[in-house]
């Protein structure tokens, strides 16, 4: 039975009392936030519009206030997403994250005039301004703003623009309601006919069951569940392309994935690239389903056959506190300071929000601002996949603490681009241990087969996401209706192609866009299959004992957007404008694929 949140124990739950003691503490800061209660809120900053021309020392005020300000609010919001996805049915902090959301739509509004007054400036004097001794700290963040010139409107626009991104969060926060909260999955029959309820979290770990009726019934249900609803979803995802459309063309941007890759200067190549050489690496995913069909011993290899072990006599299940202890004892390898700063967090400081509880958000993240904990989400049920997601969120965090620890606020949030290379690498760390530390053959295949199942899911299964986002935001592009058809067809064409001629597709798969949250982040999934390519990479280096190697991964995870992304991973020792992090990453599955045969067969 799923514990309500008010049966949850304190030990279980992250320490949000440490950003604010209580709701009456939150309410009391966030009517301290704006300095009027009508607009214009911030008169300090509205002010100085029409004055950055002044002097650099002008500008200095403007950038500084404006950091100001969003600083605190992102820790008001902090507090009041992170309270709503403990139980997003609570009206208390649905209220609180609607109300914060609102006053940080009230700022982008104000403060939208500062970039197009920048860049309204004479490119002599922005020369000048750039070469300033009190704008030096600042240097790269305006030279990321003046590369923005050809896709930044008038200030009358940009206010207009920032209006608009209120509402056009509709369709995203839509699908999180009824994903999260509306949509129940009712109960299911295992193979001796006993009932089971069916959860986000459970779902997953009935994927896992030995039992395949169970399995079975799981896959379908789900599904179906979504299936009832493909109209509404439908037009949720349809929505939200068309949010990215509209951003697209009011910027002038060539396509929805430029307007999502320009700001971080990342090159469409590097986009195209990875499904180019996901798609030519293929056969190897083909050849894995092969083995797994061949191994399950079935005559016809369902998608709900491909995630159970293949090795279950050895599944290994371990509770929180085992986990979390191995988690620390893995990232040795990064040294003293590193591994001191993540047991502080997980062990003294209860960063993660550990267990699932009704109406709690589904998955896990890692989040938090620049004055709280880099906080985890979880849903922990005591599967191996569970603790190497709490690896993966655990390297997200410490990713988040070091570059809050050495960055200077605007340059504290290191790009999304970059992101998923420190969650992954921690992961790899992870396998590296547990590998090490077994003699067993049977184990060792079974954490092989955990290995290339993970490769599978981020490497492949996300770059057939991103092919998927891709596609639909082409058709949007061209005028072409989208349709719960359409999506379905096109989704279901995908699995074929990824999954092979060894795979029976199911039917129910074609729906499964539906309850991808990750299709509303705007261009975000192709990301974990960029992060695990780079990843790979940088964690071989380090556990081959590669001093240097360490030291320039470490300057790294202190640099947050210091640099652009690209930019940053060449500083780590990975250029990924170039096909090798994704063709070294597909030569490991290989790799492992070749040892599992060679123990198993």
């Amino acid at each position: 039975m799923t514990l309500s949140r008010s049966a949850t124990q304190d030990q279980d739950k992250w320490n949000v009392e440490a950003l604010y003691p209580s709701y009456e503490a939150w309410e009391k800061a966030f009517q301290q936030a704006s300095e009027s209660p009508s607009k214009p809120r911030w008169l300090s900053l509205s002010a100085l519009q029409g004055k950055l021309g002044e002097s650099p020392a002008t500008l200095l005020a403007t950038l500084e206030k404006s950091a100001q300000i969003s600083r605190e609010l992102e820790k008001l919001h902090t507090y009041a997403h992170l309270r709503h996805d403990e139980d997003i049915t609570d009206n208390t902090f649905k209220g609180a994250y609607q109300k914060i959301m609102a006053l940080i739509s009230d700022f982008e509004q104000e403060s939208s005039w500062i970039e197009p007054e920048i860049l309204a400036l004479d490119p002599t004097q922005i020369d000048d301004y750039l070469r300033s001794d009190l704008l030096v700290d600042y240097k790269f963040h305006l030279e990321k703003i003046i590369r923005m010139r050809p896709h930044t409107l008038p200030a009358d626009q940009e206010v207009l623009l920032a209006k608009a991104g209120r509402p056009l969060q509709a369709p995203p926060n839509a699908f999180s309601a009824l994903n999260n909260a509306d949509l129940k999955f009712g109960r299911i029959e295992d193979g001796s006919g006993e009932e089971h309820e069916l959860t986000h979290g459970l779902y997953q770990l009935y994927l896992r069951s030995s039992d395949r009726v169970l399995r079975k019934n799981a896959f379908k249900q789900m599904h179906g569940s979504f299936k009832g609803f493909e109209n509404t979803f439908s037009e949720l995802l349809h929505g939200q392309i068309q949010a990215h459309l509209f951003n697209s063309e009011a910027r002038s941007y060539s396509s929805c994935l430029e307007a999502a890759l320009f700001s971080k200067r990342i090159p469409l190549s590097v986009y195209h690239s990875l499904i180019r050489a996901v798609r030519s690496g293929l056969g190897s995913l083909h050849r894995y389903v092969a083995l797994r069909k061949k191994i399950l011993g079935v005559s016809e290899l369902h998608l709900y056959d491909l995630y159970v072990p293949l090795v279950p006599s050895k599944e290994i299940k371990m509770d929180y506190s085992q986990a979390e202890q191995l988690v620390i004892d893995s990232v040795a390898p990064l040294g003293t300071d590193y591994q001191s700063n993540l047991r502080q967090g997980l062990l003294e400081e209860r960063w993660v929000d550990r267990f699932e509880n009704k109406n709690k958000r589904s998955g896990a993240y890692s989040s938090g601002c620049f004055d709280s904990y880099p906080y985890i989400l979880l849903n922990f049920k005591g599967i191996l996949r569970d603790t190497f997601t709490l690896a993966h969120e655990a390297g997200h965090s410490m990713h988040s603490h070091l570059s809050r620890t050495h960055q200077p606020y605007h340059y504290s949030h290191y790009p999304i681009f970059v992101a998923e290379v420190a969650s992954t690498f921690n992961e790899e760390l992870l396998m590296h241990l547990m590998l090490d530390q077994t003699r067993d053959k049977e184990e060792r295949l079974y954490l092989i087969n955990e290995k290339m199942e993970d490769i599978r899911a981020t490497l492949f299964r996300q770059t057939m996401f991103a092919e998927f986002e891709l596609k639909i935001h082409e058709l949007a592009e061209s005028n072409t209706p989208i349709t719960p058809h359409l999506l379905s067809e096109l989704y279901h064409q995908l699995n074929v192609d990824y999954f092979g001629p060894e795979a029976s597709i199911d039917e129910e798969i074609s729906i499964e866009w539906a309850r991808i949250p990750h299709f509303y982040y705007n261009f975000y999934v192709y990301q974990y299959a960029t992060g695990i390519s780079a990843a790979l990479t940088l964690a071989e280096k380090v556990l081959r004992g590669d001093q240097t190697a360490r030291d320039n991964y470490l300057a790294f995870l202190r640099s947050g957007s210091s640099l652009h992304p690209i930019d940053l991973l060449k500083l780590a020792g990975i250029d990924m404008t170039t096909p090798a992090p994704v063709e070294s990453a597909l030569k490991k599955f290989d790799t492992l694929l070749d040892e599992f045969e060679t123990l198993a067969l």
